[in-house]
């Protein structure tokens, strides 16, 4: 089943209740004055965050939705019942956005309720009403409309990491790698892509699945590939050594990161050549080197997924890397 990250909703949250005209009745009394409550407020539409990132299958079901209407003004100056709040769920790292206003919800924290659509307020019954010089008052106001829209849905992963590169640069072969079955968060299908969250340490480490050349202007599922890296934290550049090109690889995807914006091109970036065993170690030298000339850092590694050595050196250094950046926004 395909991995639902992108749905539209209307949602409204409820009317308020009518104020009513009523008058107080007693026992050999009929008429004793007004006595006609308030209506009931409307309820309010709240959105909560989940961790479960395949949430959104849930609202291909249903589209529409809405918060309970709150209840008429009764006898005796009652006010009508509150109508019941409605929570909608969703994945940590949904955006909501509201059509009618503009106004987008960005959802962070698991657990977090936001009120998204406030409901109407009760109207008032004809005791509000009542003075010295209007003591049989026949006014009352209808309960006001509660708050609706049309909802974009979009879901954009979060994560402290994502992998990039080309489509065969090792990253799944890598989070598999740094993760194992007891840490691992989930694997999800978008469509014909295979995005893949995975915990390290505490750490969440996403695969993006291969940009290709011409992503940035939306080609073949370009903007999907994009959009998912701009919660990541920092990007580990995945580069196949096995590849006839690695420098080229790199500034290919470079370039579509550079072209797409939104801050992409600024996040911290490790760079990985992968598959090191499969190439003779004059030829990584080579690689290293131009890679380190071209960059201007250090921050570029080596490691082949199929030795355990290679791996737990790039996860400490991986788990390092992490642990300085949380500390540096932490002071």
């Amino acid at each position: 089943m395909a991995f639902i990250d992108e749905v539209q909703l209307q949602i409204s949250a409820g009317n308020g209740g009518d104020g009513v005209v009523r008058w107080r009745r007693e026992k050999y009394r009929p008429l004793n004055g007004p006595g006609g409550g308030d209506g009931g407020d409307g309820g309010d539409v709240y959105a909560e965050v989940v961790a479960d990132l395949a949430y959104l299958d849930y609202y291909t079901r249903s589209k529409k939705f809405k918060a309970e209407h709150g209840d008429p003004g009764g006898n005796n100056g009652k006010e009508g019942k509150n109508g019941s709040d409605l929570t909608l769920k969703f994945p940590r790292g949904t955006v909501l956005k509201n059509l009618e206003t503009g106004q987008e919800f960005e959802l962070g924290d698991i657990g977090e309720r936001t009120c998204i659509l406030k409901g109407g307020r009760g109207g008032l019954g004809n005791e509000h009403f009542k003075s010295s010089t209007n003591t049989t008052p026949m006014e009352w106001t209808p309960g006001t409309p509660g708050e609706e829209a049309t909802f974009d849905v979009e879901l954009r992963l979060f994560a402290d990491v994502g992998f990039i590169g080309l489509p065969s640069a090792g990253k799944s072969t890598l989070l598999n790698a740094l993760t194992n079955a007891k840490s691992k968060v989930g694997a999800y299908h978008f469509t014909t892509l295979d995005p893949h969250l995975g915990a390290m340490h505490g750490y969440v480490l996403a695969d993006i699945p291969g940009i290709i050349e011409g992503a940035s202007a939306g080609k073949g599922l370009g903007h999907k590939f994009l959009r998912h890296i701009r919660r990541t934290k920092a990007l580990v550049h995945l580069v196949g050594l096995d590849s006839e090109h690695p420098l080229e690889d790199y500034k290919t995807i470079r370039k579509e990161i550079e072209e797409y914006g939104e801050g992409l091109d600024i996040k911290s970036e490790i760079i990985l050549l992968s598959k090191n065993d499969m190439v003779d170690a004059t030829e990584i030298d080579k690689v290293l080197k131009q890679f380190k000339d071209y960059v201007g850092h250090d921050m570029v590694y080596t490691m082949t997924a199929y030795d355990e050595d290679s791996i737990k050196s790039f996860k400490d250094i991986l788990t390092q890397y992490l642990e300085s950046e949380k500390k540096e926004n932490q002071e």
